[in-house]
């Protein structure tokens, strides 16, 4: 209904990704209120309260980027210095190697643990080992969001395209929508109910919803 309530203690979240697995679980990473990192944190009651689960690899981490698989809810990547990886939900974590330069954002894929996607300020990046090396397989423009979704849609905001999709097997991204004016977004998501109910939050700190697969939207709370 576009109204917003505050429902546990302020805490600047970097990283947050919900547990494709159970909607009830969220986790985060960042700064607590008082300064310093908070690791890896969840919270099993729809965010009223939070715990931290582990300190990462060399931690206490603040992953500014964080990642869920949907293809093994087990797996998690995070960014902090170099690209982390857990397979035990977060209990504990290993470094697996370099980030890609000017990192933006980071999308696990919904078909295979081991690759994941990465937005960057020169593009879009695939890895299919886990991290351990890069393709880049959108050039020449900033890539501001990655987001996959559970049955496989790549969704990816291009600066100059806009935002785009396509199917992970094939990877020919074609556009959603252009009704989106001069706004640059940073955060998709998708209702798993219903693809096409889609919310974006934008640069201009906006949230806009779609019930059309984005030919049109509607900002919340107006």
């Amino acid at each position: 209904d576009g109204k917003a309530e505050l429902i546990s203690p302020v805490q600047d979240f970097m990283g947050f990704s919900p547990d494709p697995s159970d909607p009830k679980t969220l986790y985060a990473s960042g700064h607590p209120a008082g300064g310093g990192n908070l690791g890896f944190i969840a919270s099993t009651d729809n965010g009223v309260t939070w715990d931290q689960i582990s300190p990462g690899a060399n931690g206490p981490v603040d992953f500014h980027q964080m990642t869920v698989s949907s293809a093994d809810p087990q797996v998690l990547y995070g960014a902090y210095g170099a690209l982390q990886v857990s397979r035990d939900a977060g209990k504990t974590w290993s470094i697996v190697g370099p980030l890609p330069e000017k990192l933006i954002d980071l999308a696990a894929s919904a078909k295979n643990a081991d690759t994941i996607y990465a937005a960057t300020e020169a593009g879009l990046s695939v890895s299919k080992d886990g991290g351990q090396s890069w393709e880049t397989i959108v050039h020449g423009a900033p890539v501001s969001l990655v987001e996959v979704t559970s049955d496989g849609s790549v969704y990816a905001f291009i600066l100059g395209r806009g935002l785009v999709r396509s199917a992970e097997a094939d990877m020919d991204f074609a556009p959603v929508s252009s009704g989106l004016g001069d706004r640059i977004l940073l955060h998709l998501a998708v209702d798993p109910a219903d693809k096409d109910r889609i919310f974006v939050a934008s640069h201009q700190g906006d949230i806009l919803a779609s019930t059309d697969g984005g030919a049109s939207w509607t900002e919340l709370g107006h």
